[in-house]
């Protein structure tokens, strides 16, 4: 442990503010010991910030356990208990909302480091799990001795150290800990990993965690590599959600798998442990399909969408509903666009319409397209389909679920904005007393 004393006794500077994740078990115990003893020279600001998960009768009393140990050492307290959880995945909710809380730990005190006591058995069981699950290469790597925030530092640092190696320290310094049993249950995967895995690599080199350390530390030095060079290339190729294909297919295949994993991590941020490689696959090979129009369906709601040259990623809840206004007016419309009533106007362009309203049903209503709608398109016999005159004028799939188009009060489609005039257009030499525009 003398390693991780000198480390952290030459980061630290007099004053400093820290935050300790302090669940009170051994290994956050350790760290909290070696900044105490720190303090007594540099008179540190420790602040422990504490999670009750409140799934185990024991938590109550760890929480009095973490609190009395902090007064009795003169380190400030802060703790919350989580009430209710509404994800599946217990650990990856109880994880976010861990870093929330330690996050707002660290604005309240404007602490310089946030502390946790990830050690080199932690690494080696991350990275696995990532390796069997399928990631990428941030992934692949586990988890950095230091991360960089906007306004702090996030510091590991017993990570070259093992479990053993704490648990001695704790005995031999008389540090006391509680112990979640939960911790060998072997329905956790974590657990089943620490409990069959380790001890056999182990075995095989009792120094094994130092070679993941040196794993996890080179994976690193090719990701911030590779990420320096793909920050231009994904500007480029990705912008309000939408991937432009042409500019994409120019690159490499390495870069063209990072952009797509940085899509997904942009797109899915805290919920980034739903996804794996089988979502990069399916979205690439939708790209690479020679198919024009294509959707894929990813977790959380996410749609993945091939249309004419781009890829739209959307979740469901922003993908527009239904809508129909009636226009007496003007319409403010989804796609951010505008259809108003106006006295004159001198455009022929299929952006205005003129109509008599003798010959349409009053009200007139805007809406977005239904199954089978079809229109008299102006100077052809017959009808077409609104479906093949989207495909004809190259209209993107998500643009289509939102443009307007304009019925009379029997449904009857009397305008598609943009697009086509219906036969109950006037040209200007003819009787109309009705006027539309579309902006």
């Amino acid at each position: 442990m003398k390693e991780e004393f000198n480390y952290l006794n030459n980061l630290l500077k007099v004053n400093d503010k820290i935050v300790i994740c302090l669940s009170g078990g051994p290994d956050s115990m350790c760290l909290l010991s070696l900044l105490i003893e720190i303090s007594k020279q540099k008179k540190l600001y420790l602040i422990a910030a504490h999670v009750n998960h409140n799934v185990r009768k024991a938590s109550a009393k760890e929480k009095i356990f973490v609190e009395n140990y902090c007064q009795k050492n003169n380190v400030i307290f802060e703790s919350m208990k989580i009430e209710n959880y509404h994800d599946d995945n217990f650990h990856n909710e109880a994880r976010n909302i861990r870093y929330k809380y330690f996050e707002e730990i660290v604005k309240k005190y404007h602490a310089k480091y946030l502390m946790t006591a990830h050690h080199g058995d932690d690494l080696i069981e991350t990275v696995l799990m990532r390796i069997v699950r399928g990631s990428n290469l941030n992934g692949y790597a586990g988890f950095k001795k230091e991360v960089k925030r906007t306004n702090y530092t996030i510091i590991r640092p017993l990570i070259n150290i093992t479990k053993e190696e704490i648990l001695q320290y704790n005995k031999l310094n008389k540090i006391p800990f509680v112990t979640d049993l939960s911790n060998k249950k072997d329905k956790y995967t974590r657990n089943r990993y620490r409990k069959n895995i380790l001890p056999f690599l182990k075995k095989e080199d009792p120094k094994v965690h130092e070679k993941f350390l040196k794993f996890s530390n080179t994976i690193n030095q090719y990701n911030e590599y590779l990420e320096g060079q793909l920050q231009k290339e994904y500007q480029k190729t990705f912008k309000d959600n939408i991937l432009e294909i042409k500019i994409f297919n120019e690159y490499a295949e390495i870069i063209k798998n990072r952009i797509v994993e940085k899509i997904l991590e942009d797109v899915y941020h805290d919920d980034l442990f739903l996804i794996n490689d089988t979502h990069t696959k399916e979205i690439l090979a939708l790209i690479a399909n020679s198919k024009t129009n294509l959707t894929i369906n990813l977790p959380s709601g996410l749609r993945v969408r091939k249309s004419y040259g781009k890829v739209i990623f959307a979740k469901e809840e922003d993908v527009q509903k239904d809508y129909e206004y009636e226009l007496r007016d003007s319409v403010f419309l989804p796609n951010n666009k505008t259809i108003k009533l106006v006295k004159e106007s001198n455009l022929t362009s299929n952006y205005v319409t003129r109509l008599s309203s003798v010959e349409v049903a009053l009200p007139l209503k805007v809406r977005n397209r239904h199954q089978g709608d079809k229109m008299a398109v102006k100077k052809m016999s017959g009808q077409k389909k609104i479906k093949d005159i989207f495909i004809d004028e190259k209209i993107d799939l998500v643009e289509r679920d939102l443009w307007p188009i304009v019925v009379d009060a029997n449904d009857v489609i009397i305008w598609l904005p943009g697009l086509k005039k219906s036969k109950f257009d006037k040209s200007k030499k003819e009787k109309y007393d009705i006027i539309i525009k579309y902006n």
